[in-house]
């Protein structure tokens, strides 16, 4: 099967809309409590790989749910302006992610660049996710 568009060029597509975050800058943002780190990853990689400290999980498939005031899932934490820095394992989906909420209206919005294997592979802090405890 041949696709009309491959994943490749949406997220060079994304990538040429959307506000990159050198990992020096981002290090630099942890502390500040007007940025809000939100990992978009599956439950499972944070669990097995951990995340940055103080990140919001918000799995990419309610993101956009999560986001709009409209919806029934909407997290208040998404409207109270504050930057947000989007990531994933490799800054493929958050680039994707990033530039669906800009496309919304989200404001302050960007990504983390190389995602959260960079963050590891450069050293940076990261925590483990707690395992929910199985029924039985």
């Amino acid at each position: 099967m041949k696709l009309k568009v491959g994943y490749q060029e949406l997220i060079q597509e994304a990538m040429t809309e959307i506000e990159t975050l050198p990992m020096e800058k981002a290090q630099e943002l942890l502390a500040d409590p007007n940025v809000v780190f939100v990992d978009i990853r599956d439950i499972r990689e944070l669990e097995r790989e951990g995340m940055i400290p103080n990140a919001l999980h918000a799995p990419r498939g309610m993101l956009e749910f999560w986001v709009d005031p409209d919806s029934p899932y909407y997290k208040p934490v998404f409207g109270e302006g504050k930057r947000l820095v989007l990531y994933c394992a490799s800054a493929w989906r958050s680039a994707l992610a990033t530039q669906t909420l800009q496309r919304m209206g989200v404001p302050n919005i960007c990504h983390l660049e190389g995602g959260f294997t960079a963050w590891k592979k450069a050293q940076l802090p990261a925590v483990n996710k707690a395992s929910k405890p199985h029924p039985g």
